[in-house]
């Protein structure tokens, strides 16, 4: 019969951290108190309260010379509030995972989000985040119980609504949760917060739950994360089981079985673990290969795949595993080496670089040498498989420790963009950033950064060398440097191109390279415009001035609009008094009508120049849209006004057909005259 356990199973990062932060107390010979069980499983929680940890129900129970331990589940808000009100000696061990719920729900519903949270509304974590919401938060446990609330509560699918994830909560429970949202709501920001240990201890207990004829499912009756491992095992395989301790197992359950499979709870110690594996492997068959490394299970945040196990390995290697080779010859896929062991070495390229794309000819040359890690060795054939860059991966972890101890500025490039942040080597050493401190705005997209070379801080160190950095704190400095630098030099009249980093209804404010500037609405245009999104969008790189500085309150007015391009100056310099213009009316009032001249500027026609006659209202003779021709009669240069006649154009029309009259009447006479004369000298001939 085949025993297998889950490479998940075990105490996941934050219990790890919890559990260790009490013994590390113990250690040190202080009084420690819980607030609750520090975990869900009873013969870890005995142990340590032989060893006189107090369990608590409230801060006020605990004794002047205790230390509170928080633990990975988290508190509401309040509960750390009145611990530090009565000056309690406290040590928050939330988990990160947990912590960051915290912070959304309380973010999100500062800014007035519906809060709505996926999990058990009894268990301690979700009691903690739902203390974190400033308005009364909305939970429920399945997809049912989401479409009941929505339909209970209509308004939450067209408000902005802000919903997270239990950290242990089933996957695909979450996933059809997910979907009936984006159908039915409008606008919610989901959050996806399961943890990445618990996603895939679920996804490795369906795994096995399909390919074992018997599943054994370990950890406390009270925990989440061991229940849901038991549904997600018990949906493909009957014959599964959930036990606390090996004393609870029955011979009976594996008649006819052929393989068993194995998985713990986050909250299973590892000697538990251990000790089922013994008791059905003393019963059922030897299990050697199952139980290398179960002293290991309790991993760090992320679980580990096979070549991050390799690496967290490096550092027991012996001086027998690490040689230094000397380059025979080198081809396009790998570089044969004599490292002094009467075989041949090959490394490959995988194995040379992290860079997919490297070229060994360009990079290797006959003679070269290297300090390299004995990977496999073949006898038989006389070869062996080296490793240059898992060798570099040691010495880059020196510089990690080192790093972390100084706060060193790194350098590294974004290789990949992964859930939840994005990964960065630096000398062959793999450092998580998460998003949260990959960029300096939650909203900067992470997929930008990769293969873009980086500087960054490590963190965090944690087991199987686990590197945490952050980008976000080396972008805070140089933001800050750059701040100063402006301040120190800015003065009014100065000219920056700067990019456009948010706009509100009343302007947009750009970024001159560590400050943020506002430019007016009222400074976006020469024309009147509702809103700032008319003229500049998001993203545009502009070119602005200083327009006035406030360095106590740290404000920068500036100026867009062009001077040369003022429509008041292209109007002086184009136009004159007596000047008959095409105009296009624009607006109406009691006393008379706008036109407009050219744009950005409009003239007024009065009501006692729009007619040569006598009219009650300017709508008898205009309307808006109707272009007319009008005289320009009067400029006001100071008040920028300009005065138009329609009426001036009439009279002059009818001034000049007075005149044309007055010449058709004197041709007349004329003409008359002339007649007269020829007729009179007609008859004096006769």
């Amino acid at each position: 019969m085949k025993i297998t356990l889950a490479k998940t199973a075990g105490f996941c990062f934050g219990v790890n951290r919890a559990v260790n932060t009490v013994y590390e107390l113990l250690d040190e010979n202080k009084k420690v108190c819980t607030l609750g069980p520090i975990i869900h499983n009873p013969q870890l929680v005995e142990e340590l309260s032989n060893r006189g940890v107090r369990i608590v129900e409230k801060p006020d129970d605990v004794k002047s010379d205790e230390i509170l331990v928080i633990r990975s589940h988290g508190v509401a808000k309040s509960v750390l509030d009145c611990a530090k009100e009565k000056n309690k000696s406290v040590v928050d061990a939330t988990c990160p995972f947990v912590s960051k719920i915290h912070n959304i729900v309380f973010e999100q519903s500062m800014n007035d989000d519906i809060i709505l949270i996926a999990g058990d509304i009894n268990h301690s974590e979700v009691i903690g985040i739902m203390g974190h919401s400033v308005i009364p938060p909305f939970v429920f446990s399945s997809a049912e119980e989401f479409e009941e609330l929505l339909k209970n509560h209509p308004e939450i699918t067209k408000k902005s609504a802000s919903m997270v994830a239990q950290t242990t909560f089933n996957a695909k429970k979450w996933d059809n949760i997910q979907e009936i949202s984006k159908k039915l709501c409008t606008n919610v920001k989901i959050f996806d917060t399961i943890c990445n240990a618990t996603s895939a201890r679920q996804d490795e207990a369906r795994e096995l739950s399909r390919n074992n004829d018997v599943m054994i499912v370990i950890g406390g009756k009270q925990s989440s994360n061991t229940t849901k491992l038991f549904e997600v095992c018990k949906s493909s395989c009957e014959r599964t089981y959930h036990i606390q301790t090996a004393k609870e197992l029955k011979p009976e359950w594996f008649e006819s079985c052929g393989s068993v499979g194995v998985v713990a709870g986050a909250s299973t110690p590892a000697g538990i673990i251990k000790e089922v594996i013994i008791t059905m492997s003393e019963n059922l068959q030897p299990v050697d290969e199952q139980m290398e490394g179960i002293e290991t299970v309790q991993k760090s945040f992320e679980e580990m795949t096979d070549e991050e196990a390799f690496e967290a390995s490096l550092s027991n290697l012996t001086g027998d595993q690490k040689v230094l080779g000397t380059v025979l010859a080198v081809n396009p896929t790998e570089v044969q080496v004599d490292f002094g062991r009467g075989i041949t070495g090959y490394i490959t390229a995988s194995e040379f670089s992290l860079d997919p794309n490297v070229n060994l000819k360009e990079e290797v040359k006959v003679g070269d040498t290297f300090n390299l890690i004995i990977m496999k060795i073949n006898d038989q054939e006389g070869t062996a498989m080296l490793s240059k860059r898992r060798y570099d991966a040691i010495a880059g972890w020196d510089n990690i420790y080192q790093a972390k101890e100084s706060g060193e500025i790194l350098n590294g490039v974004v290789r990949d963009v992964i859930k939840g942040g994005v990964v960065v080597y630096t000398n062959n050493v793999r450092v998580f950033i998460p998003a949260s401190q990959a960029t300096l705005s939650r909203n900067d997209s992470l997929d930008d950064l990769k293969g873009k070379e980086v500087q960054f801080r490590i963190i965090e160190i944690g087991r199987g060398r686990k590197a945490v950095g952050s980008i976000k704190s080396v972008l805070r400095e140089e933001r800050k440097e750059a701040e100063e630098k402006i301040w120190n030099s800015i003065a009014v009249g100065d000219r920056f191109k700067g990019e456009v980093r948010s706009l509100t209804t009343y302007g947009a404010f750009v970024d001159l390279g560590g400050v943020d500037g506002m430019v007016h609405i009222s400074e976006l245009s020469w024309q009147r415009i509702k809103n700032p999104s008319e003229v500049v969008s998001v993203g545009d790189v502009i070119e602005v001035y200083v327009k006035a500085i406030d360095p106590e309150k740290k404000k920068i007015s500036l100026g867009y609009k062009n001077p040369d391009d003022n429509p008041w100056t292209k109007f002086m310099n184009g136009y004159n008094v007596d000047d008959v213009v095409k105009v296009k009316v624009v607006s109406l009032t009691t006393y008379g009508a706008f036109a407009r001249i050219i744009p950005g500027v409009d003239g007024l026609i009065h009501i006692s120049q729009i007619a040569d006659k006598h009219i009650n209202k300017p709508q008898d003779e205009l309307t808006v849209g109707q272009e007319v021709e009008a005289k320009i009669i009067a400029v006001e240069t100071e008040k920028k006004r300009v005065s138009l006649s329609i009426r001036a154009l009439i009279e002059k029309e009818e001034e000049i057909a007075d005149v044309n009259a007055e010449d058709e009447v004197v041709a007349s006479t004329e003409e008359a005259v002339e007649v007269a004369e020829a007729v009179e000298t007609e008859e004096t001939a006769e």
